[in-house]
């Protein structure tokens, strides 16, 4: 099984992909989108086509009490979106602290900043995917 991780953020959606056994999730790219997420729809159709996907995950962000803010709500739309065209599951995935966590193993990469503003977000969509498979395994 393959899976399709993102994260969507305001202005961009990071993308990965995990390897051909649902196990190892790799950064994509990001696909930059100004809040036309009609457009963006179409995007991560092509996506699943082009990598053969089973399941898409999508980051959820909740507060870090649990509750659902505005970008939460964003998400489940999205999902809901996608669900309408896709003939595949789509699942939410908790995101709490991904971008953290990603920019701290950027920084420990030595990738300079104007590089890591470019990648954020796709190392992030890897977090949460591998995140999801690792979860799924137990």
């Amino acid at each position: 099984m393959r899976y399709l991780g993102l994260d969507l953020g305001s202005r961009t959606l990071g993308v990965a992909v995990s390897d051909k056994t649902g196990t190892i999730a790799n950064n994509v790219r990001i696909i930059r989108h100004n809040e036309d997420y009609d457009r963006l729809i179409g995007d991560v159709c092509d996506l699943v086509r082009e990598y053969e996907v089973d399941t898409v995950v999508l980051g959820f962000p909740k507060n870090m009490n649990g509750s659902i803010g505005p970008k939460g709500e964003l998400s489940i739309d999205f999902k809901q979106k996608l669900e309408s065209v896709l003939s595949i599951p789509v699942v939410l995935q908790d995101e709490r602290l991904t971008t953290k966590s990603a920019t701290n193993m950027l920084i420990e990469g030595n990738v300079s900043r104007k590089k890591r503003k470019e990648v954020i977000d796709s190392v992030a969509a890897t977090i949460i995917l591998q995140s999801y498979l690792d979860r799924r395994d137990q």
